[in-house]
Formats: structure tokens, C-alpha cells, sequence
């Protein structure tokens, strides 16, 4: 017993050592290759985990603070790897638009490989045939301008559901848990394009546990996980995490599986009126020769239903509770809204070009409290220089969004939200399609959010039609509204928003 303890001990000694040795020659190759070459400025950090231990448990702060001290465009060494970190709207043009083809792509991580059927997606997989094909059928069939006006109809008859559900909360006394009915309704306004049929009838278990199970995944996504920055140690997955993923993907693949098989069972009813999964199953074999595997839709249909769930969701939470915490703007906002509307009627999306404050809430909801506080990661393909810096081959890119939202060199009292910047003044202009790399929440370039034109429609409409159709007040047990985040590929409220609602329109206008 004594004999065989000692020889596991001496083999745990002889894999540390090795993976020390492995790690120590890696990191004195790279300072011998970039030695000669200026390297961004950025923390010195700690022996073989670099800058890892600094990043803590919101690392898109944590990058914030770096630079302050070391500037818009940030080196660090993170296990093996080498990580640049765009702070300002110049250096985030510099990287996602004049070098865009150079960072197309994204490092292999831990969440594409096991929660995206290793990187089979949208999202994660590499820029090339199978990628345009997936994101040209999603956009031909779901999320492009024309397909959006296509299924304007199913989002107007979700938001009525919500609204119809809100109102009975409201007249049994109860509060509404905000993120629980966004989450439902949106899940509905997305299956119904993509399935064709609703996924939750009602806001009950089933809904939670799918709102519960996207957080989840959106959380795991964000984390910075040793493994992926320090491969040779990945095996050893020291903070659980690629365990919850393997679990939480099993949850996902059974979902998805089940969603697939009753849908190729109802083929045949869909023919007049085919939806987006029809189209997909259809370019299954491509003309061009590149073919779709089953991982392949699976994967697809992951993207589209967390994404579009948590991002919008959580953007509109969000604005809420800005709102919440100044009722000024709650005033001003149905003001705006019963000048153009009134309050016979619910709104309509072809309100909104006539709501600009509307417009300008939502816009400074993405500015404070952008979706992805850093964007999804990319790699540089080839060595580039940003800046006057040198950025070496394989570095990791993250963009820190929420930071530029932030920074006072930017905008004026950024901690305020204000939706009158973007009325008047030298933001007035300013739009959320990339373009604007001041505010850039869907992110920018060919690796922009696919589904950015879905986010803005749903976010403002929905949004809107909360504000319209109800006056909100915080439950009396709530003295303070709780406004801290919790870090995740998207931004949460860390104290999920409960409100009461009081119907303020006629009553007609919640069933019509």
C-alpha cells in the first residue's frame, strides 16, 4: 500500500515537473521571438498563470483598470498564450475593421469544443464555406431585413401573450420576475420561425429551466478557463469547469435532439409554409459541396435560440432598471409614447421610427450595459501592428465593449444614463451597427453578431411595449434596487429585476 502511494506520488511529481518544464521553455521561446519586436504595455503578472490571477471575477473591470494604466491597447501574457485587449474606439477600428481578415477567427476554447459540438456552429467555427453558408441561410430565412418583416406578425402576437400574463400577475397581486417572461417569450417568437410551433406554452418549469440552462451556458461561455490558455494542464480541469459544460451540454443535446425528431416527423404539414429549420435540412448538401451534419444544425439551432434569448433579454432588463432607478425617464418615455399612440392601442413596430427618446433609451441601455462586456474572442492569423505595437501570430483579441461604453474621454458623466445624449449633441448620429466604434455592443466586422438587426428590432419593440402598456413600481419588500452585475459572455443582473405592474391602457388592448 505504503509502496504504491509513493510511486503515485513520484509520478504526480514526474507530470508537474514536466508540465512546469514545458510551460518554462514555451514562455522563454516567445520572449526570444518578440524581444526584438515592441510588445503593448500590460502587467508583468504572476510565473507560468501570467495575468490570469488578475482578471478575478469580472475580468472586463479588471481590463478597464489595466487600461487606465497602460492604454487603449493592452498586452498580456496569459498562460501560453499572449492576449491583446482593444480599450478605445481607435484601436477597436484598428483590429475589427483595417485588420478584420487577420482576426476572423476564433482560438480553440473549451465552450466551442464542448458546448458547440466542437466549434460546429455559427458562432465559434472558422470563416470560411460551411460558416457562410450557415449564417447566409440565417439571414435569408430569420435574420436578415426582409426575413425580420416576415415574421413581424409572430413577434406582435408573443408580445401579446406577455402582456396578456403580465396583466394577471398584476391583478393576483404578484410580481413579474422580468427575465422569467422575457425568456418565454422569446423562446416562442424564435420557435415559431424556426420550428414552427411555440416551445413553452406558459411560463411555468419548463421555461425556467431553459432561461436557467441559457444563463448557464452564457456564464460558462465567459468564463476564462485555465485549461484554454494553458493546454498541456487542460486534462487536469482545475476549476470544474469543463465538467459543468460536458453536463450542461448533454441537457442541450437532449433538448435539441428532441426538437430535430419532431420536427422531420411534421415535414410534410410545412410545405406551403416552410420555416427556417425546413430551409437548412433542405441545403443540407449544398450545391457548392460543402454539407451541413446533424452536429452541424444542432449546433446552429444553439446559437439561435441562447444568443437570441439572453442577449435581448438581458439588454431590456437592463434598460428596466435604469428606468426603475430614474422614473423621470419612465415619465418622459409614455409621454413620448401616448403623444404618438395613445392608450386605445398597443405598439406597433412601425411606431418606433416615430419614437426617437424610445430609440435613445435603448441605445443608451447597449452603451452602459452592453450584452457582451468583451467580445468573443478572436486570433491573429498573421504577426500585424496596431498603434505602433507589435502583435504577434496567435495572439488572442478581446475587445473590451464595456469599457469603451464607460470611458469619460469618450462620454460625458458615462455613469449617468442619459438617453438624451443621443438626441442632441455630437452623439446624436451615433448607431449600434458596428460602424460607430464608440458604441459597438453586436460587435463589428464579418464576425459581427449575426442576429444585430434581430437584437435592435426585439429590443426596442419589446421594450417599448412594456413601458407603453404598464406603469412599474418595485415590490414593497425591495427598499433599493439591486444594479450589480454578474460576469458571463453576457452581461447579467446579479439580483434578477421583480416588478409590480399596473395596467395603463385600455383593456381592449390586451387581447387585440
Amino acid at each position: 500500500m505504503d509502496h504504491g502511494i509513493l510511486l503515485f506520488r513520484e509520478l504526480l511529481s514526474t507530470v508537474f515537473i514536466f508540465v512546469i518544464a514545458k510551460i518554462s521553455i514555451h514562455i522563454l521561446t516567445s520572449k526570444v521571438s518578440t524581444r526584438k519586436h515592441k510588445l503593448p504595455p500590460g502587467p508583468k503578472g504572476w510565473p507560468i498563470l501570467g495575468a490570469l490571477p488578475l482578471l478575478g471575477s469580472m475580468p472586463h473591470v479588471a481590463l478597464a483598470e489595466m487600461a487606465k494604466k497602460y492604454g487603449p491597447v493592452t498586452y498580456l501574457n496569459v498562460g501560453t498564450c499572449g492576449m491583446a485587449v482593444a480599450s478605445s474606439p481607435e484601436a477597436a477600428e484598428a483590429f475589427l475593421k483595417t485588420l478584420d481578415m487577420n482576426f476572423v477567427n476564433r482560438p480553440p476554447n473549451a465552450g466551442a469544443t464542448l458546448l458547440a459540438y466542437h466549434a460546429q456552429d455559427l458562432v465559434f467555427a472558422d470563416y470560411g464555406p460551411r460558416w457562410k453558408l450557415l449564417r447566409k441561410l440565417s439571414n435569408l430565412h430569420m435574420l436578415g431585413g426582409k426575413a425580420l418583416d416576415g415574421w413581424a406578425s409572430i413577434r406582435a402576437s408573443e408580445v401579446r401573450h406577455m402582456l396578456q400574463a403580465m396583466k394577471e400577475s398584476s391583478e393576483r397581486g404578484m410580481p413579474v420576475v422580468v427575465a422569467e417572461m422575457l425568456a418565454q417569450a422569446m423562446a416562442n417568437m424564435l420557435g415559431q420561425v424556426i420550428l414552427s410551433r411555440r416551445v413553452f406554452a406558459s411560463v411555468g418549469s419548463e421555461s425556467n429551466e431553459f432561461k436557467e440552462m441559457v444563463v448557464e451556458l452564457m456564464t460558462m461561455a465567459g468564463y476564462f478557463n485555465i485549461g484554454d490558455f494553458i493546454p498541456s494542464i487542460a486534462w487536469m480541469d482545475l476549476q470544474g469547469i469543463e465538467r459543468r459544460m460536458k453536463s450542461l451540454h448533454k441537457r442541450f443535446d437532449a433538448l435539441l435532439t428532441k426538437l430535430l425528431q419532431e420536427h422531420k416527423t411534421s415535414m410534410n404539414e410545412r410545405k406551403v409554409k416552410p420555416d427556417l429549420l425546413d430551409y437548412v435540412l433542405a441545403n443540407q448538401d449544398n450545391s457548392e459541396g460543402e454539407r451541413l451534419s446533424t452536429d452541424n444544425i444542432k449546433a446552429l439551432l444553439l446559437n439561435l435560440f441562447t444568443a437570441g434569448v439572453d442577449t435581448s433579454s438581458s439588454a431590456i432588463e437592463w434598460a428596466l432598471a435604469e428606468m426603475l432607478h430614474k422614473p423621470s425617464i419612465f415619465k418622459k418615455a409614455q409621454d413620448e409614447m401616448d403623444q404618438v399612440i395613445g392608450r386605445d392601442r398597443r405598439l406597433t413596430e412601425a411606431d418606433i421610427p416615430k419614437l426617437p427618446y424610445l430609440q435613445a433609451i435603448c441605445k443608451e441601455a447597449f452603451r452602459k450595459h452592453p450584452s457582451t462586456p468583451l467580445n468573443l474572442p478572436r486570433i491573429a492569423s498573421q504577426p500585424c501592428e496596431v498603434s505602433g505595437y507589435y502583435i504577434p501570430k496567435n495572439t488572442r483579441l478581446s475587445v473590451n465593449i464595456w469599457a469603451i461604453g464607460r470611458d469619460p474621454n469618450i462620454w460625458e458623466n458615462p455613469m449617468d444614463f442619459n438617453p438624451e445624449r443621443f438626441l442632441n449633441g455630437p452623439d446624436a448620429k451615433v448607431e449600434t451597427q458596428g460602424k460607430d466604434f464608440k458604441l459597438i455592443p453586436f460587435g463589428a466586422g464579418r464576425r459581427i453578431c449575426a442576429g444585430y438587426r434581430m437584437g435592435i428590432v426585439m429590443v426596442e419593440y419589446i421594450l417599448g411595449s412594456l413601458v407603453h402598456s404598464f406603469d412599474w413600481k418595485l415590490p414593497a419588500t425591495e427598499v433599493e434596487l439591486n444594479m450589480d452585475e454578474t460576469f458571463g459572455l453576457a452581461l447579467q443582473k446579479a439580483v434578477p429585476l421583480q416588478a409590480m405592474v399596473f395596467p395603463r391602457l385600455s383593456l381592449n388592448a390586451y387581447s387585440t
